[in-house]
């Protein structure tokens, strides 16, 4: 009876051993996974140049004068992007 009460206690430790790396390793991939969705860069717009945020302003006030109709507005707009 000594010897398989010993061997249950080296059991019992094989199995708390096993338990402990499982959640180990489980906490180490969640970490993982969750890093490498939050290492990605938030998209940054690409800035304007001083000229061309004057230009669309220019046209912005001649559209809001009524200088200019709303297609030559949205014609100078999609030109302006390019």
């Amino acid at each position: 009876m000594g010897s398989s009460g010993a061997m249950g206690g080296w059991m019992l430790l094989w199995v708390l051993l096993a338990l402990v790396l499982g959640v180990t390793g489980g906490v180490v991939i969640a970490r993982v996974v969750h890093t490498r969705h939050s290492a990605r860069l938030p998209r940054v717009p690409p800035a304007e140049s001083p000229a061309a945020q004057q230009a669309r302003e220019a046209l912005r006030l001649r559209y809001a004068n009524g200088e200019i109709s709303r297609e030559d507005y949205l014609q100078g707009k999609v030109e302006l992007e390019d």
